[in-house]
């Protein structure tokens, strides 16, 4: 049984929850037409069956990043390449909102393979674009990444905000988080 099937599978279950936490193995396997056991032999678990469904979607961006894109790529200024990498992992959120809810409710999420690139792509830009510290530049990475939480962008939303409001927020909260940090008091 090839994964991409019972990754199909998933993925549509995903969609049509509207608690996505509810999505079971068994539910996926029944929608796949396999066995339990076939599911987790492919994938391991239900966190790696979602991590391996978000590499799918997120790989367009990875390569954007990780190749010559005017913006995103490594070539691109570091205030440049933060602003635009944000805007595209809130894209990305917006267009894969089911499978997104679904990872980001699950434990572990901060030590996850895709949470961990992100991170690391923004906290480098952060440091290259201020001059921050380590220390300084992580914490506002994950600051940033906390921003476009899955949860806070549908509450967001719920309350009235607009796709275009949050892309104007988003954009305001990264210029904000791209200044030197201030010196400490005397």
């Amino acid at each position: 049984m090839p994964p991409e099937r019972m990754l199909a599978a998933a993925d549509a279950l995903f969609a049509a929850a509207d608690q996505p936490m509810s999505v079971s193995m068994d539910a996926i396997a029944q929608a796949a037409g396999v066995g339990k056991g076939t599911l987790f032999r492919a994938f391991g678990s239900r966190d790696a069956l979602l991590d391996t469904l978000w590499a799918q979607r997120l790989g367009v961006l990875r390569t954007s990043v990780e190749g010559p894109h005017p913006e995103l790529g490594p070539h691109a200024a570091p205030q440049v390449r933060a602003q635009a990498f944000m805007g595209a992992l809130l894209e990305f959120k917006l267009a894969h909102r089911h499978l997104i809810r679904a990872r980001e409710a699950a434990p572990q999420l901060l030590r996850s393979t895709h949470y961990l690139w992100m991170h690391e792509v923004l906290q480098t830009q952060l440091s290259l674009a201020a001059g921050l510290s380590e220390s300084v530049a992580a914490y506002r990475a994950h600051a940033l990444l906390a921003s476009i939480h899955i949860d806070l962008l549908e509450e967001l939303m719920a309350q009235g905000f607009s796709p275009q409001d949050l892309r104007q927020h988003l954009r305001e909260h990264v210029a904000s988080m791209l200044s030197p940090a201030p010196s400490p008091a005397p």
